[in-house]
Parts: C-alpha cells; sequence; structure tokens
C-alpha cells in the first residue's frame, strides 16, 4: 500500500479528498494559492511541486481541466520520471490524454461528486492502459473513504459524470425552484442511467447515492441551496449545459444527454 498521497491542487474536492483520507495515508498537498493551505492540519503543505512529486507514492491531479496542460509541463520541469500511480478527476480528461502526454504511465480515472467531502459521495473509476489490479485497489481503497464506489468501463465516464458528478446540481435545482420530489426525481435519475447504457443495478444504485448524499450534504452544510447550486455549477461545465437546457422547457433525457455532450467536448479541446 503507497503510504504517502500527493494532491495537486486544494480547491473544493482536493481539500476534500485529503480531509478524507488524512488519517489513513501519510497526505501531502501542493496548491499555488498558499492561502488555501495555511491552516492545513494533519496534512503537509508542500511549497515545492518538486517536492511534492519526487516523495509521493500516488499523485491525485486536482486541477481544473484547463489547467492539465500548465500542471503537465510544470511536472515534467520537477526532472523525475513519473513512474508512480496518477490519479485523474477532472471531467472530461481521458487516462489516454494523460498517456500522451507521459508514456506508459500508470492512470486511474476518477469522478468523484460533491456529498464526497461529508463521506457520502458517489465516485466512479476507470483503468488507464498501464495501471495495474494493485493501483485500482488502492484507488478503490482511496475513495471509499469519501463514500461509494463503482469501477466502469471508461467509455461510460461522461455518463457516469452526467448522473452522479452532476447529479447534485440538478438536486439543488429543483430544490431551489420548489420542485423537488424526491420519489419521483430519483426514479428520473434511474430512468436516464439506464437510457445512457447503465444496467440497473448500476443505476439504482448512482441515483440513490448520489440524492442521498446531495440531501445529507444540505443539511450539514449550513449554506442554503441556492448558494450550494451555485457552488456545483461551474461555468461551462456538464451541469450546466444540462441545466440550460432544462431551463428552455426540455425533458430530463435532453438535459443529460446535454451534459454528456459537453463532456465530449472538453475532452475534445
Amino acid at each position: 500500500m503507497a503510504h504517502k498521497i500527493g494532491i495537486i491542487g486544494y480547491g473544493n474536492m482536493g481539500s476534500a479528498i485529503a480531509e478524507r483520507i488524512k488519517k489513513s495515508y501519510k497526505v501531502a498537498v501542493f496548491e499555488k494559492d498558499l492561502a488555501k493551505t495555511a491552516r492545513v492540519s494533519g496534512i503537509e503543505a508542500e511549497k515545492e511541486l518538486s517536492v511534492l512529486v519526487g516523495e509521493s507514492d500516488a499523485l491525485i491531479l486536482a486541477v481544473k481541466p484547463q489547467d492539465f496542460p500548465q500542471t503537465f509541463l510544470e511536472i515534467e520541469n520537477c526532472g523525475y520520471e513519473l513512474d508512480k500511480l496518477v490519479i485523474s478527476i477532472a471531467a472530461g480528461i481521458t487516462t489516454s490524454y494523460i498517456e500522451e502526454h507521459f508514456g506508459m504511465v500508470r492512470v486511474i480515472r476518477v469522478m468523484p461528486n460533491m456529498p464526497a467531502k461529508i463521506g457520502a459521495g458517489m465516485t466512479c473509476l476507470s483503468k488507464g492502459k498501464f495501471a495495474s489490479e494493485v493501483d485500482l485497489k488502492l484507488a478503490i481503497r482511496i475513495f471509499r473513504r469519501l463514500g461509494k464506489v463503482l469501477l466502469l468501463d471508461e467509455s461510460m465516464m461522461d455518463a457516469a459524470t452526467a448522473i452522479s458528478g452532476n447529479g447534485p446540481g440538478y438536486v439543488y435545482y429543483l430544490l431551489d425552484k420548489g420542485e423537488f420530489i424526491k420519489a419521483e426525481f430519483l426514479k428520473e435519475l434511474i430512468e436516464q442511467a439506464v437510457n445512457l447504457g447503465f444496467g440497473r443495478r448500476e443505476a439504482v444504485l448512482m441515483a440513490r447515492t448520489t440524492i442521498s448524499g446531495a440531501l445529507k450534504a444540505l443539511k450539514t452544510s449550513g449554506l442554503s441551496v441556492h448558494e450550494l447550486k451555485t457552488q456545483v455549477i461551474s461555468r461551462g461545465g456538464m451541469t450546466e449545459a444540462a441545466l440550460k437546457v432544462k431551463d428552455s422547457g426540455a425533458s430530463w433525457e435532453q438535459a443529460i444527454k446535454a451534459a454528456v455532450a459537453r463532456g465530449e467536448e472538453l475532452a475534445k479541446k
């Protein structure tokens, strides 16, 4: 088992992962905005990326998709061969994209959702070409500390993001409009997951975990529905794409297909 996990990026999800796993692993983080890591506890805040890369047994890339090219360059400039497990949590970033930059690097692609912060998340994982079963088991152990875990073929990751990754945003959107009925939306989300190609069992797990996690996060956050909705809807992201379509009067089927299409667009970029 890897004894030190390095996390690049200490935003919402990077910090959530660090906090959830720090009791089980030695955790170090690198964040350019030093104010974000000024008060961390039980976590090493590295000021130099080269130190983090050199000393970590596994790296979690918790930066935005648009920041990946710059992050790759900075990792390359550290002067180390990337002979360790790399876990990416960015929407639309494929394992092959990372492999193209670093060669035969061991990559696991992961899509957690916002309730992971409180251990009630739904995380989907897929294995890259060169990652081993040992690497996969490590990634699963890490993300089980954030909630439920589902292993998928990478071809289903954009679909998974459209269901469970974006799902809390859908819940807060409906709550904000006064239109959320749990049983009805659960049935809808399961149906749309099946429409995207998931088996019934997978669809039920994703939908139930996502909705219950979103409601639990709302209950414990102390924030309003509107504030949480604003937090989880990234500009130009998949959730925003879905909700723009939904706001136009379209069905959830059309909205969620728009999210998948946006994920495919992000991957091409």
